[in-house]
C-alpha cells in the first residue's frame, strides 16, 4: 500500500501537496510538459510565498544558465537563457555553504553586503537549495527572492523549496535531461 501527502498530514490546499500534484499529474507527458509544469509550480511558489523571482538555474561549464524563471512584472532581473560565471553567483554560494539557504533579510546580512552592490536589483528575502540528482550530481539550483524583506519572514519556506527541488530533480532526470558536467568544478574560492 502506497501512502501519499494526504495520509502523512498535509491538507489538500498545502503548497507542498499542490506542487506535489502539478510534478506528479503530469510526469508521463511529453518533455513540453516538462516546462509547462515548472513553468506553473514557479509561478505557485512565487505567488504563495510573496516571492519576486524564482527560478531553476542549471551549472554548466563554469556558468548557472538560467532554465526556468518565474518573475513580477516590477523590475527586470533575469530571464531564461541568460547565464553569468557561477563563482560570482548567489546559488554557488549557497551550495558550497559561504551562504545559508534562508536569508530573512540580505541587506543586515554580513556575507551579503558587498554582492548587493554587484547587482543591478534589490533583494530583501532570499531562499535558494541545490537542486540534486539521484546520483548525488548538482544540476543547479531553485532560488527564490523578494525586492525588499519579508516583514514575517517564514523559515519554513526553505522547506518548501527543498522538497520541489528534490521533486524537480526526479522530473528531470525521468526526462533525460542532460544533467551538468560530470566534473564538478572546483568551487573553492581562489585567493589571489
Amino acid at each position: 500500500m502506497s501512502s501519499n501527502l494526504y495520509d502523512l498530514g498535509y491538507e489538500p490546499t498545502d503548497l507542498h501537496v499542490t506542487i506535489s500534484d502539478l510534478m506528479v499529474a503530469t510526469s508521463d507527458h511529453a518533455d513540453e510538459s516538462l516546462d509547462r509544469t515548472l513553468t506553473e509550480v514557479l509561478k505557485t511558489l512565487r505567488d504563495r510565498l510573496k516571492m519576486d523571482v524564482v527560478f531553476v538555474s542549471e551549472f554548466v561549464d563554469g556558468r548557472r544558465v538560467f532554465r526556468q524563471v518565474s518573475a513580477t512584472d516590477a523590475r527586470p532581473t533575469v530571464c531564461v537563457g541568460q547565464s553569468d560565471a557561477l563563482e560570482a553567483s548567489w546559488c554557488q554560494r549557497v551550495v558550497d555553504g559561504r551562504l545559508p539557504r534562508f536569508i530573512a533579510d540580505a541587506r543586515t546580512h554580513p556575507a551579503v553586503g558587498a554582492l548587493l552592490d554587484q547587482l543591478p536589483f534589490p533583494i530583501g528575502t532570499h531562499i535558494s537549495t541545490p537542486i540534486i540528482l539521484k546520483n548525488g550530481e548538482i544540476y543547479g539550483t531553485l532560488c527564490s527572492f523578494s525586492f525588499g524583506p519579508h516583514d514575517n519572514p517564514n523559515p519554513d519556506d526553505l522547506r518548501t523549496l527543498e522538497l520541489t527541488a528534490r521533486l524537480t530533480a526526479l522530473r528531470l532526470e525521468g526526462h533525460n535531461v542532460m544533467p551538468a558536467p560530470k566534473e564538478v568544478p572546483n568551487w573553492e574560492i581562489k585567493q589571489d
